[in-house]
C-alpha cells in the first residue's frame, strides 16, 4: 500500500458527532481539542465544534471551511498528513484561546498557532490557523488539498493540484536550506 492509499484508508468517516457529545465550556472543550489533536482523532476534534463553526486556513484566503461537516473534512485530511503533534502553550479565556503546537508534515517540522473562539456553550465557532516555516506549509498544501479533492470525488483535480504544488514545495525547501542561511545576520561575511 502506498502512502496516499494508507492516508486515504485512515480517513474512513463514521457518522458526524452529535452536539450532545460536545464539552460545555471553553476549558473542557480546549482540553478535549488538544487531546484529540495529539491522538490524531479528527472525530473527537469535530465533536468540539459548533454546528456553524468556521475554519480559516493559513494556506488560502480564497475560501473558508464553513459548518461542522466541512471543518470535519478538513480535520480528517489534516490528521492524515500531520504526525507528532504536541501542544506546548495555551493562553486565553472563556471566549477566545490561542494554542501553540509543534508537529510534522512528512519530513518537515512545523509550528502552528490556533486561535479558537467559543460560543456561549463552550463550542468552537471559529478556528483560525497560522503556520511556519514556509516549506512545511507548502508540504501541507500539497498533501491536504489533493486528499480533500479525492474525498470530494474529484481525483483528476487532485492530481492537477498535487502536480501544481510540487514545484512550490521544492523551491521553498531548497530556498530554506540553501538561500535563507545566506541572509543570517550571524553569518560570518567573507
Amino acid at each position: 500500500m502506498n502512502t496516499t492509499d494508507a492516508r486515504e484508508a485512515a480517513m474512513i468517516q463514521p457518522d458526524a458527532p452529535s452536539s450532545a457529545d460536545v464539552p460545555t465550556n471553553a476549558e473542557t472543550t480546549t482540553a478535549a481539542w488538544r487531546a484529540a489533536g495529539e491522538r490524531g482523532d479528527a472525530e473527537a476534534a469535530a465533536a468540539c465544534l459548533a454546528e456553524d463553526a468556521v475554519a480559516i486556513s493559513p494556506l488560502t484566503a480564497a475560501f473558508r471551511f464553513t459548518g461542522r461537516d466541512q471543518v470535519r473534512e478538513m480535520l480528517i485530511a489534516a490528521t492524515a498528513v500531520f504526525s507528532d503533534l504536541r501542544y506546548h502553550t495555551e493562553v486565553g479565556d472563556e471566549h477566545t484561546r490561542a494554542l501553540f503546537l509543534t508537529g510534522r508534515a512528512g519530513r518537515e517540522q512545523f509550528e502552528e498557532a490556533q486561535l479558537l473562539r467559543f460560543d456561549a456553550h463552550g463550542r468552537i465557532t471559529e478556528l483560525t490557523l497560522f503556520g511556519r516555516p514556509l516549506p512545511a506549509l507548502t508540504r501541507v498544501m500539497g498533501d491536504i488539498g489533493p486528499l480533500l479533492l479525492r474525498r470530494q470525488g474529484r481525483p483528476g483535480l487532485a492530481r492537477v493540484v498535487q502536480a501544481a504544488t510540487a514545484p512550490l514545495a521544492l523551491l521553498t525547501r531548497v530556498g530554506e536550506r540553501r538561500l535563507v542561511p545566506l541572509a543570517d545576520p550571524n553569518r560570518v561575511r567573507r
